[in-house]
């Protein structure tokens, strides 16, 4: 054990700063093994430079030299397996102190919402409203003089790959951020049979699910994104594009304030509260036939729970006429 911790295991004494220094990524002999294939990938890229230079002129080592501080090639997905026998892992990057910080500052001081910020920044809407949420919390404890974990973040942060940020380059997308979520409407199998001259949309398909199940172009988290990729014919260049897509978010977002203001207030006249010793009960008067939609019993007291018919045996799911 002493053998390799003062031979090929030396490397992990002290660590490269910046890197998650993973058993993976080294050799057997303790070198790294981006630093040895780092000089093969740069030459094929320079060959053409280097044909008008003479003999005397062409650079002797190409290899980069850690203790001088020359830059090391970024980690590549071989470098991000921390477990070498389960070599289909790869640790995903988390978001950098720098990057939190600017979500934070974006949010609470510039009053950017949480939907403009993500499609800046390239992070996830709740993943946002997560990071404003904990670093609030953080910053409530630094104003306490709560004591925080400051060592043990930072010795966990250095383990792990981190999407950067920097005011001066244009920011890395950490993840994606308009993935389509998963309706409940749209978990069964439904054979639905149109005519061969008509035009079937992704509008008729959300109906074919439920009525009121809009499309895939307006579920998105980002709709916005997709209008301003859109060529648009009246010759609008990315700029004007960017404007349009920002004043429709800020339209949409007060829209959806103004829903939720009213669901809060018809909340609290139909809702009757009564204070406890420890706990505040909510009262409602519900009519047991609300909720019937289609002659299907879903309001109070209907069963729940039943699976589909689609994916029972004996079921016919080929339509057997055209509609």
């Amino acid at each position: 054990m002493f053998r390799w911790l003062n031979g090929p295991g030396s490397a992990f004494r002290y660590p490269l700063p910046g890197s998650t220094n993973y058993l993976n990524a080294y050799e057997a002999s303790g070198k790294l093994i981006r630093l040895q294939s780092a000089p093969k990938a740069r030459a094929k890229d320079e060959d053409e430079e280097l044909e008008d230079l003479s003999d005397e002129d062409r650079p002797k080592n190409t290899t980069p030299n850690i203790a001088s501080g020359e830059p090391i090639p970024p980690e590549t997905a071989d470098d991000l397996m921390p477990f070498p026998l389960n070599r289909q892992f790869r640790s995903q990057a988390v978001l950098s102190e720098e990057l939190k910080e600017e979500i934070y500052k974006r949010v609470t001081q510039q009053g950017k919402s949480v939907r403009l910020v993500s499609a800046e920044l390239g992070v996830e809407m709740r993943r946002v409203g997560a990071v404003v949420r904990l670093k609030s919390v953080e910053k409530e404890w630094v104003d306490k003089g709560t004591p925080l974990a400051g060592p043990y973040a930072r010795a966990i942060l250095a383990m792990l790959p981190q999407t950067p940020y920097s005011s001066i380059t244009s920011p890395t997308p950490h993840e994606s951020i308009n993935d389509l979520p998963v309706h409940r409407d749209t978990l069964r199998q439904i054979f639905h049979p149109v005519s061969e001259s008509r035009q079937f949309t992704r509008v008729d398909a959300g109906k074919v699910f439920h009525h009121t199940l809009l499309p895939a172009d307006e579920r998105i988290p980002h709709p916005e994104l997709v209008e301003m990729a859109k060529v648009h014919p009246d010759g609008m260049n990315r700029q004007e594009r960017i404007l349009r897509a920002r004043e429709r978010m800020r339209i949409e977002d007060a829209e959806r304030e103004e829903k939720e203001k009213t669901r809060r207030e018809r909340e609290e006249r139909e809702v009757t509260r009564v204070m406890g010793a420890r706990w505040e009960f909510k009262f409602r008067d519900v009519d047991v036939e609300s909720g019937v939609r289609e002659g299907k019993g879903t309001g109070v007291g209907a069963r729940y729970g039943v699976p589909h018919q689609d994916r029972k045996r004996g079921q016919i799911k080929i339509p057997t006429r055209v509609e």
